[in-house]
């Protein structure tokens, strides 16, 4: 057959000497041409050229050889035809007028069909032409065509006898023609009825529809062909061409897309967590199935209950780096849910019954993968004492597996063990480099998680350590909450303090410096101890105690700014008798005070015109605001990371915070602090939160015990703060 379906008789079908009696009488000559559309080479063999009138040194190689010949009017639709096939990678057929050198004319058919190169492009068209202006021995003519195709080309007959075969289909079906000819094509491959091949073919038989499809033909042929199928009254006419190689590399770019996808998965999706338990847990569910069936994943952690480690089932005192430090599995998963809980029983207790040859610690120990050849059950057994994990093993029955050391930074975190079942290939050299790069972007990730917490617990510990316990007056219960930022880096510029004057009147701070980091941890301490000094040693009221301190910053040349809160609770021997407490306070820019009065009512405490911040203008009088509170009353303090919001205005968070305080009436003074960070404070805070309560309990009955112990210096007088 040639590439517009016409076909050939006498040893081939009568369709094709159909078409073998036209070209007999209008053929001339016949040539073959390839165009490479890489390079633009054009190749003609010598009938071509002799068929265009060219000889070697009038011929460049060109396309625009051949369209120098074309009748102006049959440029444009040649020229389309064979864009069409490159465009499509699909066949291309045209008939067209050459003009010759000498004057004359003649017509000419041209079929063919554009080539894939790996890239799934076309990379070449090739095909033949043919004089069609003089009738000559059509027959002989086209079965020469067919001959010097370079393209696969058989005849079925109605019974699916092969009545034609050309050369190329010969080399690509590995076996003679007159092996071929007279023979079924079911009885000659054996592997086509079922398969695509007689799928497509039938129907193409059946509804006189052309087929194209790809399909792969197994051993002894072992290759993939791309199929073209068109139907006629006496058969089957099949073009086809091979694309085994086209396939593989195919089949290899997608791995190679997928391997990358993979990377990119796991350095996208565990950079979004510093919790290593759900990155663990993420991990373990990224590699299943995609490089393994099932997987478990042990870390490497200090042994010292610094870090956050956790001791218990699952852990093993030895590890690669340090002896010192430890291994833990930490995770596991499966594809198959079923066997979901064994993976997770055998990660439970296999460290403990692991020989010191275990293929764990040897990879902890290299340094780099060891693969557990198959049968990889019977190899982990060898090195599994008798017991549980030993028979769960025969239980999970791993076929192949790896052992992959996870390490960043020059130390080793962890380990991520793969099991693949008998129904799955060994990891490839391919995939083997894959994991190994998905372990080292985990490890990466989990040394940041294991940094953080570090630099957290660091930065945690600094804080709190500046914060010291609050005295608790008689009848008066002060409750702080001090909750860091989400990221170690936030945590530093709140702080609270409570503590008493000489004259017993007891002082309550909150305050914030501006900046968050270890630097405004810092800063704060340093505040805070200028704070408290001058309120001890000069006894100053709350506005006067603020101004001090701005002098004090500018006098040591100090840049730090920040917003405060000082309060001061005290008392006049008319009140005491009254059941009433004054409080006194002066803000520096701070968020107001709330106020829980005895009876319920919420509201916020106003300093009257707003003050400026600590550190801004050293020389400004302050202000001060007071008011008489009824015993059993509540005031709360609190720094901006409590209800302040990026997407909304400050005041929406003050109103939340005095709707939630307006629900949690008849709470112990701890349990309002409590639910106040447990209501208020989104999942990962971006700032830290200090937080002061304070209750007047009233004073003609005993302290309750919630409120505690009395605790006061022993150097103040024991009366709660008589107002000057």
């Amino acid at each position: 057959m040639v590439e517009d379906g016409t076909h050939l008789s006498t040893r081939v079908p009568r369709d094709v000497g159909a078409l073998s009696t036209q070209v007999a009488l209008q053929a001339a000559r016949i040539g073959t041409f390839e165009w490479d559309l890489r390079t633009g080479a054009l190749h003609w063999d010598r009938r071509l050229l002799d068929m265009f009138g060219y000889d070697d040194e009038s011929f460049d190689y060109t396309i625009e050889s051949f369209n120098r010949r074309l009748h102006p009017d049959d440029l444009p639709r040649v020229t389309a035809a064979l864009q069409h096939a490159r465009d499509t990678c699909g066949e291309y057929s045209a008939e067209f007028r050459v003009h010759l050198p000498d004057g004359m004319s003649r017509w000419v058919a041209a079929r063919g069909h554009a080539v894939a190169g790996p890239d799934g492009t076309a990379s070449r068209i090739i095909g033949a032409a043919y004089d069609t202006t003089a009738t000559q021995d059509g027959e002989a003519r086209v079965e020469r065509v067919l001959e010097v195709m370079p393209s696969a080309f058989f005849f079925l007959d109605r019974s699916w006898r092969f009545t034609y075969v050309n050369a190329e289909a010969e080399r690509v079906l590995s076996n003679r023609r007159e092996n071929l000819l007279g023979g079924g094509i079911w009885d000659l491959f054996p592997a086509a009825p079922g398969s695509d091949f007689e799928r497509y073919y039938r129907h193409a038989m059946d509804t006189g529809e052309p087929v194209r499809f790809e399909a792969y033909y197994p051993a002894p042929l072992d290759r993939w062909y791309e199929v073209r199928a068109w139907p006629s009254p006496d058969g089957l006419s099949v073009y086809f061409l091979e694309i085994t190689a086209r396939k593989e590399a195919q089949d290899q770019l997608a791995r190679a897309a997928e391997q990358a996808q993979l990377a990119a998965r796991v350095s996208a999706e565990l950079i979004e967590t510093l919790d290593v338990e759900r990155l663990v847990s993420r991990l373990t569910q990224l590699v299943v199935p995609a490089l393994a069936d099932w997987c478990v994943v042990s870390l490497v952690e200090d042994d010292d209950g610094t870090t956050g480690s956790r001791r218990g089932r699952g852990t093993a005192s030895w590890a690669a780096d340090d002896p010192g430090r430890r291994v833990r599995d930490a995770g596991s998963w499966h594809a198959d849910e079923d066997l979901r809980p064994l993976v997770e029983r055998y990660a439970q207790i296999r460290l403990a019954h692991l020989e010191d040859r275990s293929y764990l610690r040897r990879a902890l120990t290299a340094r780099h993968p060891v693969v557990i050849d198959a049968p990889a059950a019977q190899a982990v057994q060898a090195v599994l004492r008798p017991g549980e994990a030993h028979d769960l093993i025969a239980r999970l029955d791993p076929a192949s597996g790896a052992v992959l050391p996870l390490r960043a930074r020059g130390r080793t975190v962890g380990a991520l063990s793969l099991f693949r079942g008998a129904g799955r290939e060994p990891l490839t050299a391919d995939e083997l480099v894959t994991a190994e790069d998905v372990a080292s972007r985990a490890a990466l990730a989990l040394d940041n998680a294991h940094l953080y917490r570090d630099q957290r617990h660091v930065a945690e510990s600094f804080q709190r350590s500046l914060l010291s316990p609050p005295v608790q007056p008689d009848h008066v219960q002060i409750a702080v909450r001090y909750h860091p930022a989400a990221h170690a880096t936030q945590v530093g510029g709140d702080w609270y303090d409570a503590f008493m004057q000489p004259d017993g009147g007891t002082v309550v701070v909150i305050g914030d410096v501006v900046g968050h980091d270890l630097a405004a941890a810092v800063t704060m301490s340093h505040l805070r101890s200028a704070l408290r000094s001058i309120a001890v040693t000069t006894g100053a009221g709350p506005a006067e105690v603020l101004e001090r301190v701005d002098r004090a910053l500018r006098t040591l040349q100090s840049d730090a700014v920040a917003t405060a809160v000082v309060a001061r609770i005290e008392q006049s021997e008319e009140e005491e008798a009254s059941g009433r407490t004054h409080v006194r306070w002066s803000s520096a820019g701070h968020p107001p005070p709330m106020l829980v009065a005895a009876d319920g009512t919420v509201t916020s405490l106003s300093a009257g015109r707003p003050n400026p911040l600590l550190g801004v203008v050293p020389d400004s009088r302050r202000t001060e605001a007071e008011v008489v509170l009824d015993r059993g009353a509540t005031v709360v303090f609190y720094t901006d990371g409590l209800v302040e919001r990026r997407d909304e205005p400050l005041r929406d968070g003050i109103e939340r915070l005095r709707s939630t305080l307006d629900e949690l009436g008849g709470l112990s003074l701890d349990d309002v602090c409590d639910e106040l960070l447990a209501r208020l404070l989104p999942e990962r805070p971006s700032d830290d939160v200090a937080l002061v309560a304070v209750r007047l309990h009233p004073q003609d009955r005993p302290r309750p015990a919630e409120a505690g112990p009395n605790q006061v210096p022993e150097v103040v007088d024991r009366n709660p703060g008589r107002a000057a």
